[in-house]
């Protein structure tokens, strides 16, 4: 049965004036639904505005004392947003850095060979490959949390493998990308900590969309990105634990990383304290006035509310999608205890249908949802599928959108079913003719040529020879 949508004055319809591209139209007048904002979010006015503000009247003079006085005020904006200090916010490139940071800047210093680094399936290719890198480096051992049967954190295989004295560090998303689910952070916390471990966090789809206490959630490091929660690309954000941040080396030597260098009666350096030893290039002052703003434009819609708003706006997104005959939806069920606060996004498949080929269509009506494996290829494999397709909400979306997503989803099955392929949940895609299985499987790694408007001949010829 569908939730009722909690009418939130403040957010939905009341902002969806503030994000002048929501208005835009495309594709021969269509007007565009804005379905994606779990890969990069839209910007308010008042972001854009920051940001075009610093680019054009202020960087003249990067050096001003009233510039670095509005970047420390901006650093505290980010901390105010996560209760934490801001003398523990490290500006980054983006939360990959902010990741990479904590694998180098701590992880190389920390983890010698046999210990051990506990990871899920559930994580960002980010949250991963700095690991496996780290592993491979230093001798250390991978260890993988799987799914629970609910498609959900799986709470009794992580203590399994915890190793009291060999797992030094648990890596773990917060909310995954995918699945949707909010993984139990501050038990993971409680637990790791126990065994001596730390704990590092991939916080970019939760810190947008909902309360996120360092204080409260125990974690050791939690980075975001700048534009998945209204800021602009090229600007993340690591926090970390004082104590943690200062034993940490930087990434890159020397500009304000520095605190003193000397060359006699010896070549000598010290690096300056945290958060500015992580800080040695010029930071992009743009990109830091318009993440400030977006953290202000968050506050000010209560972060409480925002997350209220968007669970029964996703709850009422899976209710609607599972209605839809031939599709399979992932991540726990919202009447699970697993999926009661699941985030705002589903991701599914439609029956023999690749995702990329559902998104292409849908892109032609004014839809932009999200295709591929979403950088989560070993959660995928968990899965069964290659791939799936996604559609992610944010504040300025409505239960109105969801409604004329559905409709257009409809009109476009209807379409693939005409064409000949079948979205009964017993129909194979009968355009694919191979012996390869993952071709003919729903999330397949490409898609069928044959609805494409272009067909690569040459591609076409060599698969005919083989």
């Amino acid at each position: 049965m569908r939730m009722s949508l909690m009418c939130k004055s403040s957010l939905g319809n009341a902002v969806v004036d503030e994000f002048p591209i929501l208005r835009q139209e495309v594709h021969d007048g269509k007007a565009l639904l804005y379905l994606d904002s779990a890969a990069t979010s839209q910007k308010p006015i008042a972001v854009t505005e920051a940001f075009r503000k610093a680019a054009q009247e202020v960087t003249s003079f990067p050096d001003d004392a009233d510039i670095k006085e509005e970047i420390e005020t901006a650093r505290a904006n980010v901390a105010s947003l996560l209760n934490a200090s801001p003398r523990d916010i490290v500006f980054t490139r983006g939360a990959t850095e902010a990741l990479n940071l904590v694998a180098r800047g701590w992880g190389d210093a920390n983890i010698s060979e046999g210990d051990e680094i506990i990871l899920t399936v559930m994580e960002h290719h980010s949250n991963l490959v700095p690991w496996q890198s780290l592993a491979e480096r230093n001798r250390a051992v991978l260890k993988f949390v799987p799914l629970s049967k609910d498609q959900a954190f799986n709470m009794e295989a992580f203590k399994s493998l915890l190793n009291p004295g060999k797992t030094k560090i648990v890596a773990v998303n917060h909310v995954s990308n995918v699945l949707g689910c909010v993984n139990p952070v501050k038990e993971i916390s409680e637990l790791a900590h126990a065994a001596g471990a730390l704990v590092s966090v991939d916080a970019c789809q939760s810190v947008p969309h909902m309360p996120v206490d360092v204080k409260e959630l125990g974690a050791d490091f939690i980075s975001a990105s700048g534009h998945k929660m209204l800021g602009p690309t090229g600007i993340g954000f690591l926090w970390g634990r004082s104590e943690l941040l200062n034993a940490m080396e930087p990434l890159n030597a020397g500009g304000a990383a520095m605190s003193r260098v000397s060359i006699n009666p010896a070549s000598t350096f010290h690096d300056a304290p945290a958060p500015w030893r992580f800080e040695a290039e010029r930071l992009p002052y743009a990109e830091i006035m318009a993440l400030s703003e977006a953290c202000k434009y968050l506050q000010s819609r209560n972060m409480s509310q925002v997350h209220e708003y968007e669970m029964e706006l996703g709850h009422y997104l899976w209710d609607s999608l599972s209605e839809i005959p031939g599709i399979s939806l992932y991540g726990p069920s919202p009447s699970s205890s697993a999926g009661r606060d699941r985030g705002a996004l589903v991701a599914f498949n439609c029956k023999g249908i690749h995702s990329n080929d559902l998104a292409f269509f849908l892109d032609q009506e004014g839809v932009a949802i999200r295709s591929g494996h979403h950088c989560t290829q070993p959660l995928h494999r968990a899965l069964g599928v290659a791939g799936s397709a996604r559609a992610s909400l944010y504040l300025y979306n409505t239960r109105e959108d969801i409604d004329k997503f559905c409709t257009i989803l409809r009109k476009t099955l209807k379409m693939f079913s005409d064409m000949g392929f079948g979205v009964e949940e017993t129909s194979p895609c009968p355009l694919v003719s191979t012996s390869d299985p993952t071709l003919r499987d729903p999330g397949i790694d490409r898609p069928c040529t044959d609805l494409w408007p272009k067909v690569d001949a040459e591609a076409e010829g060599v698969k005919e020879n083989n």
